[in-house]
């Protein structure tokens, strides 16, 4: 089977100025995509973006919680470069919001506008250039990132729990929805990844987040790290996923799969 590649596809990756987006726009444009980062961590886009190279990824101030400013920038993108292929909504945060006894509203609040109504305005206004330019002709794809929080609770707080269960069921909805146009919507869900957002949630580096969480893994031999899963989301992506739609593809080295502790119980 070939590699995944998005030769001469045009792509957004929100939240791709750090952690998994910006594993994720480096990896589309080295496969041939043309790409734009829309964050709001502006330093850092331009960065990335120019050290991708301007001919290959640039930078867009983006506010995923105001839903004109994605429009606008999907605009902006459609009117330079004639389509939009690819949507990777990945920004995201992850705060401390307490327990679900002491959970801060407002901090969910947050959450929510940011991992799910930020994401429901970027499936929205993709999935309208994609239908509109004809991109949904077998090649229109939103790859939306979630969690191993979709599917099971205790990988976080309650909030952003609820939040990455809610998206999982947007993508699946937006999945039976545009499929008559061609439009393709999935979710990649990671395990533990020692991202800024996960480090800064902890208190801890890159290094001592992972020595933290590798003695948990069932898959043993390998740390997940951001590549990993823009890897994932690459597949997603691409052609070779031309028949894969409103799936969630874990990337979790089976810690969702099975249970750890019955595993060590039984002595396997």
């Amino acid at each position: 089977m070939s590699k995944a590649r998005l030769d001469g596809k045009v792509a957004i990756v929100t939240g791709g100025a750090s952690g998994i987006g910006e594993a994720a726009a480096r990896l589309f444009a080295s496969s041939g995509a043309t790409v734009v980062i829309a964050d709001v961590q502006d330093e850092l886009g331009q960065a990335v973006a120019a050290s991708v190279g301007s001919g290959r990824c640039a930078y867009a101030r983006c506010d995923v919680t105001d839903e004109a400013q994605v429009e606008a920038t999907v605009a902006r993108v459609v009117a330079a470069h004639g389509r939009l292929d690819v949507m990777m909504s990945n920004a995201g945060v992850l705060l401390p919001t307490g327990s679900v006894m002491d959970m801060d509203l407002a901090e969910l609040d947050r959450v929510m506008a940011v991992n799910f109504r930020g994401a429901a305005a970027c499936v929205k206004h993709a999935a309208r250039a994609m239908v509109a330019s004809g991109s949904g002709g077998g090649g229109g794809a939103i790859v939306c990132t979630a969690s191993v929080a979709s599917l099971q609770g205790g990988f976080g707080p309650a909030s952003y729990t609820a939040s990455k269960h809610a998206l999982l069921g947007l993508v699946r909805a937006a999945a039976g929805e545009l499929g008559r146009h061609g439009v393709r919507v999935n979710c990649v869900s990671p395990g533990g990844v020692a991202t800024p957002l996960s480090c800064a949630l902890m208190g801890v580096g890159p290094q001592e987040l992972e020595a933290m969480t590798v003695p948990h893994n069932v898959l043993q031999g390998k740390v997940l790290r951001a590549d990993d899963v823009a890897e994932a989301a690459l597949f997603l992506a691409s052609d070779q996923a031309a028949f894969i739609s409103g799936h969630n593809l874990v990337v979790d080295g089976a810690i969702t799969a099975v249970n750890p502790a019955v595993l060590q119980t039984v002595g396997l």
